[in-house]
């Protein structure tokens, strides 16, 4: 990252905040700690970030940790069936599910928190945006459709049956969300 965009050791910085993030929870983050841990002055990350949820919004959108593919495959279908086998491994991962979970467990108690999950998901959306652009255009998406409800419906059903039922999430029942978002639940009236 350049000096333009953020300070040289960005990148040892959102790594050492994701770390402590999920070694100790979102209470005992401290920039002190993130500072320590990552060889940077204290007084850099505040030149940077006025405050621990600034640090943690930027980690989690800039780290490349949640890094995800904007697939191209040629099909509504598969772009999104790709980018729910991303949100699957994101929240399976070693090394991302222990932040994921430190990050929703901390949520309720911190109002903060959800200015760092809007930034971070309009980010993501922003990314995603022309999985939709193209089907649209290629005529497999009516006109009107909201693509952040169409990315809450996928990536929430992943995320409600991993982390609230604890059910199956492998490749059939991806492809059953997927299905179901794109043609829904109920037979069309005639």
């Amino acid at each position: 990252m350049s000096n333009r965009n953020g300070p040289r050791k960005a990148e040892a910085i959102f790594a050492a905040t994701l770390e402590l993030l999920a070694e100790h929870g979102y209470d005992k983050l401290a920039i002190e700690a993130v500072a320590a841990r990552s060889g940077v002055n204290k007084t850099t990350l505040y030149r940077w970030w006025p405050s621990k949820d600034a640090l943690l919004a930027a980690a989690l959108r800039d780290s490349g940790l949640f890094a995800v593919d904007v697939p191209d495959t040629g099909g509504l279908r598969s772009d999104l069936l790709a980018v729910a086998t991303q949100i699957h491994r994101l929240l399976t991962s070693e090394r991302t599910a222990p932040v994921v979970t430190a990050a929703l467990t901390a949520g309720p108690r911190r109002p903060e928190l959800g200015d760092v999950a809007r930034s971070f998901f309009a980010d993501r959306m922003a990314r995603e945006e022309p999985i939709f652009e193209r089907a649209t255009a290629r005529g497999e998406l009516r006109a009107g459709v909201d693509p952040v409800l169409v990315m809450d419906l996928l990536a929430g059903a992943i995320w409600f049956r991993l982390l609230l039922r604890g059910g199956e999430t492998g490749p059939k029942f991806l492809e059953e969300v997927v299905d179901t978002v794109l043609g829904g639940a109920a037979w069309k009236s005639r």
